[in-house]
C-alpha cells in the first residue's frame, strides 16, 4: 500500500497537489471541499487505476479517473495515464530510518537536537520541516521560547550568490580541472568562510549531481564532471573545508539528476518529469559514489531532486532516500528539497524528506492532520526536526554564530565584506584550473617575444550590462534561455549556481596591462566575426566561448560563428592562439589541426580573477598544470546515447536508461569502444617535461587489516557507509622527475583494472583511482609519488549481496600522464 501511494502521487489532491493548479492541494484527505475521507479516497483512487490497467488498452488513450477535486470552485475530471505497469521499479523502503548519532562525529549534537526536540510542540516541530518568509533563498522557523533561531539557507556552489561584497569562485569543473586536492581545501575553506561571516547557516553546495552523464548537460560545469573518482574528492574536500569554517555544507542533488529537459513535473501541461532508469550497480559505483565522499566528512545537508528515478519522484523515493542515504551510508543529517521539488506529502514524508522549501509546500498544517489521522508517525517529524537542529549543533552554530547579512539591492544597509584575500586564491585556481591542450612551434609562454599582439573574439572583454538580474551575472532564466555563448568574457554558467562578482578582470584589461608594462603595443576587435589583418603582428589571442544554464540543456558543442571568427583569423594570422572559455565540453575539430593554429587553451570558468589567471598561464608566471576533467572528442557522435537528453515533447512518462552505458562514462566508454578522442581524460600540456620510474606495489598485510572479499558483517553503519570501506588495503609508490628546462608540477594519475573485467562485461578497462599533483619541481628534481588505495578502490558493487565486494585475482594498476598517456604498469594481487 506504501508503496502503492508512493507511485500515485499524482492522482489525487489528498497526495499532492491538482495537478491542473499551480497552488493547493492537501497532504491528507480534507480540504473545504473534498468529501471523501483519506482511506475512502486511497480506496478510489486505486480501484480507478485497477480499472485502467488493462494492458490491451493505449497509455495515451485511456478513460479519464473521475475524482472530486477543487479547480476554481468546481469539480473537474482528471485526464490521466495509468503509473501501474512502472510500480516497484523503485523498491519500497519503509519505515524511515531514525538518526540516533550512532557516528561519533555526530553522537553529541544529536543527543542535545534530541533534548530540544523532546521540549517541543508538534506544532513547532512542523515549522521546523518547512520553509518560511524571511531575506534568505531558504528560511526555517524560528522558536523563540527556546532560542532557536530561523535558520539562513544561501546558494550556492561557488559563491553567496545575490549579495555585495562577496568573491565569486571559479566553478566546480574549473576546480575539478586542477586535479589538486589542497587547492580543493583551500577553496572549501575560503567559501565557507564567506558564508559563515555573513550569517549564513546552510550553504547549497557543493554539488556531486549532476556528475555530467548527459554531455549536452545545462549544468555538468556546477560538478567535478563525469568521473566519480575525481568527482568524489573534490565533493569530500570542499565539503570537509566548508564545515570546518562552521556552515552546513548540503550535497545536491541526490541524485540522477542529469539533464534539464523535463527535469520538473510539468504544472501547466501535467507531464511527468523524465525518469532515470538506473541499475543497482551503476547508482552506486558511478552516482551515489562521489557522495560518499561528502558524507564521510561529515555533510549535514542533502538536497534531493526534481527528477523521478525508476519512475519515483527524487524527493519521495524511499529506495534512495530511506534505503540507500540513511540506511546504508548511515546520513545523519537533514534532506531538504529542491526549490518546489516536493510532489507528495504524506509519500515524501514517509520516503524520508526531512524540509521543505522554500515554502509549506505540501505539508504545514496538511502534515499535522496526517499526523493526527496516523498517516505519518509524530516520531518521523520529530525525527525531521532533530536531523535539521542536529546541524545546527554539529557545527556549533548554538554559539556566538554571526549575525545574519543578507540583503537585497533596493535595501540600504552597512557593508559586511568578507572576501578578504580571497581573490589570491581564485587567481591561483582559476590558473591552476587551466588546461592548455595543443602548444607548437614555441608558441607559449609568450614572454617578452611577443610585443605585438592582436585580441580579438566577444570574449576578451566584460559585457556591457550583465546585471539585468541582480542575483545572476549576465542574466537569469528570464533572458538567458536558449544561449549558446555569451556576449561577454564567460566566468560562471547561468541558474542557481552562477555568482556575482565583486569585479571582473577581463582577458583584455590583463593583457593590456602586460603588453603595456612590456613596451608592446595592441590591436582589438571584439565585435567583428571577420576582423581587420595585421600582418606585422606577432600574436593573435582569439577569445570563444560556449554557455550553459540551469533550465535548458546546451543544443550543441560548437558554434559556427566562433568556428568561423578562429579560421578567419588564422588565415592571415600565423600565430593564432585560441582561449575558450567554457561551461563543459567544446568541440575544437574546425580549427585544432590549422597550421596556423599554433596554441589552444581550454580555460575553463575562472571566476572574478579570470584575466590575471589567464595571463599567469600564456606569458608563463605560472607553468600549466590543468588536466581535462572530461573527454574532449572529434565529433559529437563519439559520444554515443548519452550526448543528448532524453524525454520528447509527447511522452507520458518519459525515459533515460541510465543502464544502457552502465558504469562507462566518458573515457570509460571511449576504452570500451576503441574511439580515439581528440583530447583524453586528464590531458593537459606544461612547458616543461616529467619522466615516471620506480614503480613499487604493497599490499597491507592480513594482520593489519580485513582483506575479505566482504567487509566485516558486525560492524556498525557509520555516516558514508561500512568503516571497512575507507581501510588503506595497498600501497603504489613511484618517483617523477622533471626532465626539462622549467620549473613546473606533474598531475600522477593512477588508474586500476578489476580482475576479470573481460568476462564482467560491465567494468571498465582502467579507471581513475588515484592523483597526486606533484611540484613545482625543480629542473632536474625528483619526488616520491605515494597512492593510497582503499578497499572502495579496490570493490565492485554486488547487486545480490547488497554489498561492496573486492574480488580476487589480478588488478592491473596503470600511472601516467592521463587516461591513455600511460607510463609505468603493474599488478596487485588478492588471493
Amino acid at each position: 500500500m506504501m508503496k502503492c501511494l508512493e507511485n500515485i502521487g499524482r492522482y489525487a489532491s489528498f497526495w499532492g497537489p491538482n495537478p491542473r493548479s499551480a497552488g493547493g492541494g492537501s497532504a491528507v484527505g480534507k480540504t473545504s471541499k473534498w468529501k471523501l475521507s483519506t482511506k475512502k479516497a486511497a480506496i478510489s483512487v486505486l480501484s480507478a487505476i485497477k480499472t485502467l490497467a488493462n494492458p490491451h488498452t493505449s497509455r495515451n488513450h485511456q478513460k479519464p479517473i473521475l475524482i472530486e477535486q477543487e479547480h476554481r470552485n468546481e469539480f473537474v475530471p482528471y485526464q490521466a495515464p495509468s503509473e501501474l505497469p512502472f510500480y516497484g521499479r523503485s523498491p519500497p523502503v519503509y519505515p524511515a530510518p531514525t538518526a540516533n548519532g550512532t557516528t561519533p562525529l555526530w553522537s553529541h549534537p544529536h543527543h542535545l537536537a534530541s533534548l530540544l526536540v523532546s521540549s517541543l510542540t508538534l506544532q513547532e516541530k512542523l515549522n521546523l520541516t518547512i520553509g518560511h518568509a524571511g531575506p534568505c533563498v531558504g528560511n526555517t522557523a524560528a522558536i523563540p521560547r527556546l532560542s532557536i533561531p530561523s535558520l539562513c539557507i544561501a546558494d550556492g556552489p561557488a559563491s553567496l550568490r545575490g549579495q555585495e561584497y562577496v568573491s565569486a569562485f571559479p566553478a566546480g569543473v574549473h576546480l575539478a580541472a586542477t586535479f589538486d586536492t589542497d587547492l580543493m581545501s583551500l577553496y572549501g575553506r575560503a567559501l565557507g568562510r564567506e558564508f559563515h561571516n555573513r550569517g549564513v547557516n546552510i550553504a547549497l553546495g557543493p554539488v556531486a549531481g549532476p556528475i555530467g552523464r548527459i554531455i549536452k548537460g545545462g549544468r555538468s560545469w556546477e560538478g567535478g564532471g563525469p568521473d566519480p573518482y575525481l568527482a568524489g574528492k573534490l565533493f569530500g574536500k570542499v565539503t570537509r573545508a566548508m564545515q570546518e569554517q562552521g556552515v552546513v555544507a548540503v550535497g545536491k542533488h541526490w541524485v540522477g539528476n542529469e539533464q534539464e529537459t523535463r527535469r520538473r513535473w510539468d504544472w501547466d501541461n501535467r507531464r511527468h518529469a523524465v525518469s532515470a532508469e538506473v541499475d543497482d550497480r551503476t547508482l552506486h559505483e558511478v552516482y551515489v559514489w562521489p557522495f560518499m565522499e561528502g558524507l564521510k566528512e561529515g555533510m549535514g545537508g542533502v538536497m534531493c531532486s526534481y527528477q523521478r528515478v525508476n519512475h519515483s519522484y527524487g524527493c519521495q523515493n524511499s529506495k534512495l532516500i530511506n534505503g540507500v542515504l540513511k540506511q546504508e551510508l548511515g546520513f545523519e543529517g537533514f534532506v531538504v528539497s529542491d526549490w518546489d521539488g516536493q510532489v507528495s506529502g504524506v509519500g515524501s514524508a514517509n520516503a524520508g524528506l526531512d524540509l521543505v522549501m522554500p515554502g509549506k509546500g505540501f505539508w504545514g498544517s496538511s502534515l499535522e492532520e496526517a499526523v493526527r489521522n496516523g498517516s505519518v508517525s509524530e516520531e518521523r517529524v520529530g525525527d525531521m526536526a532533530r536531523r535539521v537542529l542536529a546541524g545546527w549543533y554539529l557545527l556549533g552554530q548554538d554559539r556566538g554564530y554571526p549575525e545574519r547579512a543578507i540583503w537585497g539591492n533596493l535595501e540600504r544597509h552597512g557593508v559586511v565584506n568578507v572576501m578578504e584575500d580571497h581573490g589570491g586564491l581564485i587567481r591561483e585556481v582559476g590558473a591552476a584550473g587551466t588546461v592548455v591542450v595543443k602548444n607548437e612551434k614555441g608558441t607559449l609562454p609568450l614572454g617578452r617575444k611577443r610585443r605585438f599582439v592582436c585580441v580579438f573574439g566577444y570574449d576578451a572583454q566584460v559585457k556591457a550590462s550583465p546585471w539585468t538580474n541582480r542575483d545572476r551575472y549576465g542574466g537569469g532564466y528570464e533572458e538567458n534561455y536558449g544561449w549558446e555563448t555569451f556576449n561577454g568574457t564567460l566566468i560562471t554558467g547561468g541558474g542557481s549556481g552562477s555568482t556575482a562578482p565583486p569585479y571582473v578582470v577581463s582577458p583584455f584589461e590583463a593583457i593590456q596591462h602586460r603588453v603595456r608594462k612590456e613596451g608592446g603595443i595592441l590591436r582589438w576587435d571584439f565585435w567583428s566575426g571577420n576582423p581587420t589583418p595585421y600582418l606585422n603582428a606577432d600574436a593573435c589571442i582569439v577569445f570563444i566561448n560556449s554557455y550553459a544554464s540551469e533550465s535548458f540543456d546546451r543544443k550543441n558543442l560548437t558554434d559556427k560563428f566562433s568556428d568561423d571568427l578562429v579560421l578567419n583569423v588564422a588565415s592571415w594570422c600565423s600565430n593564432t592562439i585560441v582561449i575558450v572559455h567554457s561551461t563543459s565540453i567544446r568541440l575544437v575539430e574546425a580549427f585544432i589541426t590549422h597550421p596556423n593554429v599554433t596554441a589552444v587553451v581550454m580555460a575553463g570558468l575562472p571566476g572574478q580573477e579570470s584575466g590575471n589567471s589567464l595571463v599567469d598561464i600564456l606569458w608563463g608566471d605560472v607553468n600549466p598544470s590543468g588536466r581535462l576533467p572530461y573527454t574532449i572528442a572529434k565529433s559529437e557522435q563519439d559520444y554515443g546515447a548519452v550526448l543528448d537528453p532524453a524525454g520528447a515533447e509527447d511522452e507520458d512518462f518519459p525515459e533515460d536508461d541510465f543502464s544502457r552505458e552502465g558504469v562507462l562514462l566518458d573515457y570509460r566508454a571511449f576504452d570500451r569502444d576503441g574511439i580515439t578522442p581528440r583530447f583524453e581524460f586528464g590531458f593537459g600540456l606544461s612547458y616543461t617535461s616529467f619522466s615516471y620510474s620506480s614503480l613499487h606495489t604493497t599490499v597491507k598485510p592480513r594482520v593489519d587489516t580485513n582483506m575479505g572479499e566482504w567487509p566485516e558483517k558486525n560492524k556498525e553503519i557509520v555516516q558514508g557507509g561500512h568503516p571497512d570501506l575507507w581501510d588503506v588495503v595497498a600501497v603504489v609508490t613511484c618517483h617523477i622527475t622533471n626532465t626539462g628546462d622549467l620549473h613546473g608540477a606533474e598531475v600522477a594519475q593512477l588508474y586500476l583494472g578489476v580482475p576479470n573485467s573481460e568476462k564482467d562485461g560491465k567494468a571498465p578497462v582502467r579507471q581513475l583511482r588515484g592523483f597526486k599533483k606533484v611540484g613545482p619541481l625543480a629542473p632536474g628534481e625528483t619526488r616520491q609519488v605515494i597512492f593510497e588505495l582503499t578497499r572502495r578502490d579496490l570493490s565492485v558493487w554486488d547487486v545480490v549481496k547488497q554489498q561492496w565486494r573486492m574480488r580476487r585475482g589480478e588488478y592491473k594498476v596503470q600511472i601516467g600522464a592521463s587516461s591513455r598517456d600511460l607510463r609505468l604498469e603493474t599488478v596487485i594481487i588478492l588471493e
